[in-house]
């Protein structure tokens, strides 16, 4: 069968219903400013300072989500963002926090462990893992080299939904290929991972053997030099992809490697290739905010998309 005969084989995806998928569009901006959320502040500052030992708390959770979630979006500074506070105060009933209240309490949020992700009851999914830098500051490019350099972000994506299943962030000297493990190990506590795909970066002995044990398929391209005759989990892959590389890729359903490249395109357009903190713990906290902000949103566009396919 030639190409174009296999390519006409091929299911048609279902049309897309575009008025509901350009409903779900808009209502990303409308979470942002969600203040129905915040109605029961003055029970959820009971229920936190109920047996609390020391100072009690004067700003409810979910206040500190709210404000974390403009300021992650919109970049806003500390001072700007308690400003934005005192505006909100004015027209709902909500207490306003300071700069030094946001700048402690912002980055110790506790956050969904689940990043805002849930896979599909019963359902097995296939990640794309990898990583990307992100700046950890905002001056020049020659500025930066001689201070500091950036971190990295490691990420598995679910090729289904496009949503982060599981987040690891480094310094910049880490190997992609050294956190496959940690990314999968998270991955399999909120779903079923039946199949991995990366990139070279991940073509290690350590990560094939893993995978094999674990009963997930490894979709990870190996090395055109790579010796057919390697041994362990790894030979079968390997003789697989150089006897034919084109063919094991269709086979792996490599191409949707692809997803996490597009989770990384969207991040950056939507929260810049800056970190606004300076002390690595917190530029953790800050990158864990923003992915649960990019699921959440992301999440409202996914689902009619998903049923529409399922229809």
């Amino acid at each position: 069968m030639v190409r174009g005969e296999l390519a006409m084989t091929k299911e048609k995806k279902p049309d897309r219903n575009w008025k509901e998928y350009n409903e779900h569009l808009v209502q990303r901006g409308e979470i942002l400013l969600a203040v129905e959320s915040l109605s029961g502040w003055q029970e959820e500052l009971e229920e936190m300072n109920l047996g609390k030992n020391g100072r009690p708390f004067s700003y409810p959770h979910s206040l500190m989500l709210f404000l974390g979630t403009l300021r992650v979006v919109f970049s806003l500074p500390y001072r700007q963002l308690e400003g934005l506070a005192r505006g909100l105060g004015k027209l709902i009933s909500i207490p306003a926090p300071d700069y030094s209240t946001l700048s402690l309490r912002l980055p110790k949020l506790n956050l969904d462990p689940d990043l805002g992700y849930e896979p599909g009851e019963g359902e097995e999914v296939v990640i794309a893992v990898d990583g990307t830098g992100i700046k950890v500051t905002n001056r020049g490019e020659w500025m930066r080299k001689k201070r500091k350099g950036y971190i990295k972000i490691h990420v598995g994506v679910d090729t289904r939904t496009k949503q982060v299943v599981s987040l690891e962030v480094s310094d910049e000297r880490t190997d992609d290929g050294e956190k496959l493990v940690p990314l999968v190990r998270k991955a399999r506590r909120k779903a079923r991972v039946k199949k991995v795909l990366g990139d070279g970066g991940y073509d290690t002995h350590d990560n094939f053997k893993f995978l094999a044990a674990s009963g997930i398929e490894a979709g990870i391209k190996v090395r055109e030099d790579s010796d057919p005759n390697c041994g362990g989990a790894r030979e079968e892959v390997v003789r697989a992809y150089l006897k034919d590389p084109p063919g094991w890729k269709e086979r792996v359903g490599y191409g949707q490697r692809w997803m996490a490249e597009t989770f990384f395109s969207g991040f950056k357009r939507l929260f810049g290739e800056v970190v606004s903190a300076k002390r690595f713990e917190r530029m953790v906290k800050e990158i864990e905010l923003k992915v649960w902000v990019y699921n959440l949103m992301l999440g409202l566009a996914v689902a009619p998309a998903l049923s529409a396919a399922e229809s």
